[in-house]
């Protein structure tokens, strides 16, 4: 008698278990760094302009989101926050929705360096 060749029960079957188990959300945003200045793309489609609240305290963005769909008698939120590693020139950031897509520009002040403690590698 031989061997099945897919050991797996029929109820683990298209469960793609270890790629779940290990998942770690999706990724409805892009930032990186360009010309001395953040950018931060965040996918949030179905808000409006209005709704969208960005705010920024001590190196930290915040952005909040809701919207009401009194048709379907639902509610959505977003609420995410951001952590920076440099100094942000707080007086210049822009942010812009189009197309549902949040934009914000955060510029880093010239010649800042990261401050905190470097910690030794032992070999």
């Amino acid at each position: 008698m031989a061997l099945p060749e897919n050991l797996t029960s029929s109820w683990t079957q298209g469960l793609d278990l270890p790629s779940r188990l290990f998942e770690t959300g999706s990724t409805d945003y892009e930032l990186f760094e360009e010309d001395g200045e953040f950018v931060l793309s965040v996918e949030m489609p179905g808000f409006d302009p209005e709704s969208i609240s960005v705010s920024w305290d001590e190196g930290v963005l915040n952005i909040a989101a809701e919207h009401e769909d009194t048709q379907r008698g639902r509610r959505r939120t977003y609420h995410r926050r951001f952590r920076f590693p440099k100094s942000i020139n707080d007086e210049e950031i822009a942010a812009e929705y189009n197309n549902g897509i949040l934009e914000v520009r955060l510029p880093i002040v010239a010649d800042a360096t990261v401050t905190g403690t470097e910690i030794e590698v032992q070999g």
